[in-house]
């Protein structure tokens, strides 16, 4: 019996369903309380005829922007960056069509008003997406600050560029060195580079999409689609590493980060605005998603659980994934479904499973 099955049965029974039901042909989930592992397994199969196991490496989707807003955090801390100073400052050209007064702080709260995404976006080289989206026209109306929607991926590639200039560094070798390695997440990336693809082989999970029927998501699971660098959501790792993350930032930052700063991340920077998203009322961190229970436990979008404690904080994952610290219970969570049934069914999926844990737990 698997700590999943022994120590988690709501959730076990949860995501068997899934997999019944079509939502996912697999998952992997990780959980640890007061510094403590409760699972660490894989369930169903991670792509047709390989078994999901705790070492396949994932698609965290977004669940990957935290790690670009704790890079950027540490900059904060030491003086090399102000999060109130406007992103142009350190990246000029992004000053372009009207957002030159948009600071890091209305980036990582997603109240800065360049959402739309240009066409090609994914398809281009690092340089040239970036260039694209610093080309982007302030949407109409939008004052950066006042106003909240969601930024899927454009902002982030202004973020991960400011990383880029501040260190003079690429962006990969910026994570691997400032992050993934300190922290000891040595199988986790921001684009696997193609002969890495190869040493991994079938460790690399695959995504599906399942809204209709269960196929897979072609463009993710693509080399080229493996390897592309994209801070908003094309972080990949097994995801315990994920949750590893996270027991970093929950036990004060180890070092790497002053509690004072995680704080400041974790906490409700942005309060009370509706997101133009989401179409949710919603609160945010500098970067990360914390708990909006009080704006309607069954209604807002990638619910960390009904009983998740008001100080929770970490991030949702397309229709996939989420990995969240609970500092009140002591609580870490790293889930992935590799399954995109759709974002009701997911809400709904998250939602119940998110539930599960704490219920398993007794912390309900």
């Amino acid at each position: 019996m698997t700590d999943l099955e022994l120590n988690l049965p709501l959730t076990h029974q949860l995501l068997l369903e899934g997999i019944d039901a079509g939502l996912h042909p697999g998952a992997q989930i990780y959980v640890s309380q007061r510094g403590a592992v409760v699972a660490n397994d894989g369930i169903g199969e991670s792509r047709p005829g390989v078994p999901m196991t705790c070492d396949t490496l994932n698609l965290w989707m977004s669940c990957t922007k935290p790690i670009t807003a704790v890079l950027l955090g540490q900059l904060w801390e030491q003086g090399q960056m102000d999060i109130d100073a406007p992103a142009a400052e350190v990246i000029p050209e992004f000053a372009q069509a009207g957002k030159s007064d948009i600071t890091f702080r209305h980036i990582l709260t997603h109240t800065g008003g360049f959402r739309t995404e240009p066409a090609d976006l994914y398809e281009l080289d690092w340089d040239d997406a970036v260039a694209s989206v610093c080309e982007l026209e302030l949407e109409p109306d939008w004052l950066p600050g006042e106003r909240a929607g969601y930024h899927p991926s454009t902002s982030w590639y202004v973020l991960g560029k400011a990383l880029c200039r501040i260190y003079g560094e690429p962006f990969p070798e910026v994570v691997r060195s400032r992050l993934f390695d300190p922290v000891g997440m040595r199988d986790s990336w921001i684009g696997i580079p193609p002969d890495r693809q190869n040493e991994y082989g079938e460790r690399i999970g695959w995504m599906h999409l399942t809204r209709r029927a269960l196929e897979p998501h072609d463009a993710s699971n693509s080399q080229s689609g493996t390897a592309q660098v994209r801070p908003s959501g094309n972080g990949r790792g097994p995801i315990r590493e994920l949750g590893r993350f996270y027991e970093m930032l929950l036990a004060g930052g180890e070092g790497f980060l002053t509690e004072r700063t995680i704080t400041a991340l974790t906490s409700r920077q942005r309060v009370g605005l509706f997101d133009q998203t989401f179409q949710h009322e919603m609160d945010w961190g500098l970067g990360f998603m914390v708990d909006n229970n009080r704006y309607g436990p069954d209604t807002v979008p990638y619910s960390f659980g009904r009983h998740a404690s008001q100080s929770v904080f970490g991030h949702g994952g397309s229709q996939s994934s989420a990995a969240f610290a609970d500092p009140e219970h002591d609580l870490v969570v790293a889930l992935v479904c590799n399954g995109m049934p759709g974002q009701p069914r997911h809400n709904v999926r998250a939602r119940d499973l998110h539930t599960a844990i704490y219920e398993d737990l007794g912390l309900s």
